[in-house]
């Protein structure tokens, strides 16, 4: 199942993927981070929104995590 496992913003710039790079790498490296990366199924994607109200881009990655690992995600981390 298909879920989104972290957001973070990104200030109005020309290249969001420049400016995404530093704050996925540190996701990738928290626990959460490292346990989406363990038991998705393939690797975690992110997309960008603008975001209007913060005036920048809005980035979620979302993972595809077995159902016998979601009870554990959301007692964990929601």
């Amino acid at each position: 199942m298909k879920i989104q496992v972290h957001e973070f913003r990104i200030g109005d710039s020309d290249d969001p993927e420049i400016y995404a790079a530093e704050p996925l790498y540190a996701w990738q490296k928290t626990e959460k981070g490292r346990w989406v990366m363990g038991v998705a199924k393939e690797p975690p994607t992110y997309r960008f929104e603008i975001d209007p109200e913060w005036m920048g881009y809005r980035a979620t990655i979302t993972a595809d995590i077995d159902e016998q690992f979601l009870t554990y995600y959301y007692l964990r981390w929601k």
